[in-house]
């Protein structure tokens, strides 16, 4: 479904991020989860794609199996790293033909091991770039294209210490034919609220949805922040992860609550969407939705007539 009809039909989208598994093991680990979360009915889920496009295969077989197996709604992530022009119209023409409806268009990280990697040989120097092909891409069954969904970064784009000029950067992508942004996760609302006034100040308009990642381990909180190179953890989170840092059970407990006082407050603020960063486990996202009273997602998605 283009997203453009997601957003029209869903008072708040609700999405889930994967990564495509690397081993076999991962892989039936990832479907039995899938399967749990399926059972939630989000809007739409993305997988994302290795730094440098380095599981580009396992990203287009993840989807095409999401597409032909479950009845999720996949939008494969595309990042400009390491690839041609011809690799991205291949890609994109293999997903139109199974019938894949939106991408998000990423800048994307250099590959792992190659910190100096050259980005001259790239076809696209940066994401706006990658969201002006897409958007001229031809061969889609839909007369509308791919839908196209692009990066936001409440906290500020690590790439960019210059506020304003960031800003201009996700404009041009907007303008250049994005549909929604979905942003980077982010552990204080405050931050959200400023990024979203700032994006209605810079005249963008599309839909914004909210990132969330429940901490479930002090281990993957700090490989968190170095993979969106810096999240601020406010105080009073880390002060109670602190507390139970000796017991898992507990850092769970303490992330998963933190996380679902974060998405009232969001559905308090009528934000647009809510997009969980499962890192392909569905416990964390379920205790957030027993919590929140939900036994999946059709009240948040169909909440449009108690607004109106």
């Amino acid at each position: 479904m283009h997203i453009r009809d997601i957003f029209a039909a869903d008072h708040t989208t609700v999405s889930f991020e994967f990564f495509p598994p690397k081993t076999a093991a991962d892989a039936e680990a990832l479907y039995e989860n899938i399967a749990q979360l399926e059972a939630l009915q989000p809007s739409f889920v993305s997988v994302t794609y290795g730094a440098g496009g380095s599981t580009r295969e396992l990203t287009h077989d993840l989807v095409i199996r999401l597409k032909q197996t479950t009845s999720l709604d996949p939008i494969p992530h595309l990042t400009c790293v390491c690839h041609n022009e011809a690799e991205i119209q291949e890609i994109l023409e293999n997903y139109a033909q199974a019938g894949v409806s939106n991408t998000l268009a990423l800048g994307g990280d250099p590959p792992n091991g190659m910190p100096n990697y050259n980005r001259k040989s790239d076809a696209y120097q940066h994401a706006v770039d990658l969201v002006r092909f897409i958007q001229g891409f031809s061969g889609h069954p839909d007369s509308r294209g791919f839908g196209i969904g692009v990066a936001g970064f409440p906290e500020g784009h690590p790439g960019t210490p210059n506020r304003l000029e960031e800003m201009d950067h996700l404009k041009a992508k907007v303008d250049a034919g994005a549909d929604y942004i979905c942003t980077q996760l982010f552990f204080d609302n405050r931050d959200f609220y400023d990024f979203r006034e700032r994006c209605e100040l810079a005249g963008i308009r599309v839909p914004i949805i909210a990132g969330i990642m429940p901490v479930t381990s002090l281990k993957g909180m700090k490989r968190m922040a170095q993979l969106a190179l810096g999240a601020r953890f406010p105080a009073s989170l880390l002060r109670a992860l602190d507390r139970a840092s000796d017991d898992a059970e507990a850092v769970k407990h303490v992330g998963v609550h933190w996380a679902t006082q974060q998405c009232l407050d969001l559905l308090d603020h009528n934000v647009r969407g809510i997009h969980f960063y499962t890192l392909n486990k569905s416990d964390a996202t379920r205790q957030i939705y027993q919590t929140l009273g939900l036994r999946d997602s059709s009240k948040l998605r169909k909440s449009a007539s108690n607004h109106h």
